[in-house]
């Protein structure tokens, strides 16, 4: 059946701005979004996502001039993000937003590596996909909302002193606002990289937990999210948005989530973000394939991060006369495997060695949202 169900569910706990500020402009339309190339080095084709790392590139900002260079740094003496950040402002002035339009920094960043990223690699993608991945954990090690192993949590500590450093030496802006999904591994995540940095009275570092910056809802135990106490007794000082329940109501055991609903997910979370909070620079702490779509529904480039990486994106958004959004499925089933299967081939699903249920295309020997998330 063609639904939009699952995007209703997520809409449900939206707005989340404590100032309830709301974006006038865009009341009843819809939102553009467009990613500015020619600031970032990922912007450009010519950069290979493989192998990529934010700290040696200075995450990516190019060396160039600004219009707004002559008046806010007429004696050459600002840093590149300084003088960015003017130029920012300057695009976001106040006739631009009378207009309908509004510019955000967000810099999206994926979760160190989890238990379940390891598990995948121990076992193998057929393995992992149609068998372990339903499963809580091996004995040895638990996957249902995984904690970061200990090189994921290098990973946070290596974000947290990159940014410390690109603070005080080459004075990039401090965020204004922090987003985090409520999966373990990026709360854990936001809180080592940005925990113990000093920031100003003004900016604290108090992220909103958001449903919508979740990973894709596979069957994999990986993907299910812990309670809201869970979460509240880990981190005391997070919020969340209105709305979000003490329970996982969006994960489903027997059926994942589409491809088309993780879109319009994706799509309707970064509406929420730009018509409740002014704030520019945004900071928000994901997955890989969540990241892979808030990049599509921001018109970047395809840029897959690897865990603990980061990406920039200068936003334009321009609010439009509304767009419907067509129908789609929700859900589907996923194939799996009652033991550990022979494999699994692309475009049938899994080969197991016992009766299991009908082969689909969603647990084939690519990996999929969570192995790689």
């Amino acid at each position: 059946m063609k639904t939009s169900s699952l995007a209703a569910a997520l809409l449900a706990v939206a707005p989340t701005a404590a100032t309830g500020w709301t974006w006038a402009a865009a009341h009843g339309k819809s939102i553009n979004f467009t990613s500015v190339s020619g600031y970032f080095v990922q912007d450009d084709a010519a950069t290979n996502p493989s192998g990529f790392d934010y700290a040696s590139v200075n995450f990516g900002l190019i060396n160039r001039t600004y219009p707004t260079d002559k008046r806010f740094d007429p004696n050459g003496e600002k840093t590149q993000w300084q003088r960015f950040e003017a130029f920012v402002k300057f695009l976001n002035s106040a006739c631009s937003k009378r207009r309908g339009v509004q510019y955000k920094l967000l810099f999206i960043g994926r979760h160190g590596e989890g238990w379940h990223n390891a598990a995948e690699s121990f076992y193998g993608t057929p393995a992992w996909n149609c068998y372990w991945a339903e499963q809580e954990g091996n004995g040895t090690a638990v996957w249902a909302d995984p904690l970061l192993t200990p090189a994921g949590e290098v990973e946070a500590y290596k974000a947290n002193a990159y940014f410390k450093d690109r603070y005080e030496t080459q004075k990039l802006p401090f965020f204004e606002s922090y987003y985090t999904s409520p999966l373990s591994r990026c709360t854990i995540t936001a809180n080592l990289t940005f925990g113990d940095i000093s920031l100003p009275a003004d900016r604290p570092f108090a992220p909103i937990v958001k449903e919508g910056f979740r990973e894709g809802m596979t069957v994999h135990t990986c993907n299910r999210r812990s309670s809201k106490t869970y979460i509240s007794k880990m981190f005391p000082f997070y919020q969340f948005e209105e709305g979000f329940t003490e329970e996982d109501e969006l994960w489903r055991a027997d059926e994942a989530e589409t491809d088309a609903a993780f879109a319009v997910r994706a799509k309707e979370v970064l509406d929420d973000v730009f018509t409740t909070d002014p704030k520019t620079w945004i900071s928000i702490t994901a997955h890989s394939g969540a990241a892979t779509r808030l990049l599509a529904a921001l018109n970047h480039r395809p840029f897959r991060l690897a865990t603990g990486q980061i990406i920039p994106v200068l936003v334009k958004a321009e609010a439009v006369e509304r767009q419907p959004t067509p129908p789609f499925d929700a859900h589907e089933p996923y194939s799996t495997c009652d033991a550990p299967p022979i494999t699994s081939v692309a475009g049938q699903g899994c080969v197991c060695a016992t009766s299991t249920t009908s082969a689909l295309p969603s647990a084939t020997g690519e990996p999929d949202e969570c192995p790689t998330e």
